[in-house]
């Protein structure tokens, strides 16, 4: 019941501002690269080179760069140089001579252009819940160049990157707690597409449900055997006056029910790019709730590992779910991961710690301490 109560409380983080509604926007580079008959067009501006009959020829091997300007007609030995001005500013990263020294079909550059993209998109998307379609086709692509692009060999048997404290920054899902391995577990028991089906629109429903609430941050903590998962959630603890009193006033109060959702699992490596998690439990740790705090740090919790062994050892047909994960693209900053549905995660690395954070140091007083402090640091200034 106690961790019902607080997984009631999800939410999402801020009003969305689309990107560019077109291919053709302020991040079209990319997304294509520019091909040779960007540039070859004809120019109207009359020539400062002329013949006899006052007509410009022009050699077979020339490019014809349209320009602003008149152009010179040049001849084989002299090759045409486009000045810098003359391609658009997203087809400049384009030149031949980048293309060439690009030994990788996506050069570093490029890796570094596509993630500032996906965090882009997942800033301005609430990490992808907000994101269209079209949005999330053009962050598909990109995360397919950079798996091709994936600078180490065997992400999942690289320990020292792997491990640390991840961030998530971007899904395809539109559903931030399906990073959790408590989801992917439940994901793992559905093995018809009706199943499947009826897990997505649980989903769905559930984050509709959750709808008044805000998600914090979004973290998993992955150290040598164990994957943590952290999710932090607050709610408003007062509700809308006007819906109980004679009050006009029709807004809340500034308190607020929080707490973090920490699913763990154990992780085992099965080959070169995926691994294995067994859940373990679910903890609700950090409630500010007073009362509730106390009956939760006394080892209240979800033995879903438990469950499902008992669960196992009474049906035949049922076995404790282990989901798959791939970790598709690694690096000291960034990892992609993709689920059993390849949908995609896209994690930034915070630090290199794995220990889970420490929730202890919350007050269960539903922030009204804060809200006191707060209130005498900026009106009454009581014993300032």
């Amino acid at each position: 019941v106690a961790c019902l109560l607080v997984s009631f409380s999800h939410g999402f983080l801020a009003p969305v501002v689309p990107l560019p509604s077109t291919a053709e926007s302020a991040f079209s580079h990319v997304l294509r690269a520019t091909s040779d008959e960007d540039y070859v067009k004809d120019d109207d501006s009359p020539s400062d080179v002329e013949t006899s009959d006052n007509v410009v020829e022009i050699p077979d091997n020339t490019e014809v760069v349209e320009d602003d300007f008149p152009s010179d007609v040049e001849t084989e030995e002299s090759p045409v140089e486009v000045p810098p001005g003359t391609q658009p500013l997203m087809e400049r990263q384009y030149s031949e001579e980048t293309t060439e020294q690009d030994e990788s079909p996506v050069g570093e550059s490029q890796v570094n252009e596509n993630f500032l993209f996906l965090q882009t998109l997942g800033a301005i998307t609430s990490r992808g819940e907000k994101a269209s379609e079209e949005q999330l086709s053009a962050a598909r692509a990109l995360v397919s160049q950079l798996e091709a692009a994936n600078p180490t060999p065997e992400p999942a048997n690289n320990k020292e990157l792997l491990q640390g404290t991840w961030q998530l920054t971007f899904t395809d899902t539109k559903h931030l707690f399906r990073s959790s391995p408590f989801f992917m577990a439940a994901r793992a028991v559905c093995e018809t597409k009706e199943q499947l089906e009826q897990f997505e629109w649980f989903c769905t429903m559930h984050r509709q449900a959750l709808a008044v609430s805000q998600i914090g941050e979004v973290r998993q903590v992955i150290s040598d055997t164990r994957l943590v998962s952290e999710f932090e959630v607050e709610a408003g603890a007062v509700p809308f006056l006007s819906d109980f009193t004679p009050f006009a006033y029709s807004g809340g109060m500034p308190v607020t029910i929080g707490g973090a959702i920490v699913s763990s699992a154990d992780l085992t490596t099965i080959n070169a790019t995926a691994y294995e998690l067994y859940m373990d439990s679910v903890q609700i740790k950090g409630s500010n709730l007073p009362g509730l705090r106390q009956v939760l740090d006394n080892g209240l919790q979800l033995e879903s590992r438990a469950l499902g062994d008992f669960l196992e050892s009474n049906l035949d047909q049922y076995s404790n779910p282990r989901p798959i994960v791939r970790t598709t693209y690694l690096s000291e900053q960034f990892r992609i991961s993709r689920d059993v549905d390849d949908h995609i995660f896209i994690y930034v690395k915070t630090s290199d710690s794995t220990t889970p954070k420490d929730y202890s140091e919350i007050e269960s007083d539903l922030g009204i301490g804060k809200l006191v402090e707060g209130f005498n640091n900026a009106v009454t200034r009581f014993g300032l």
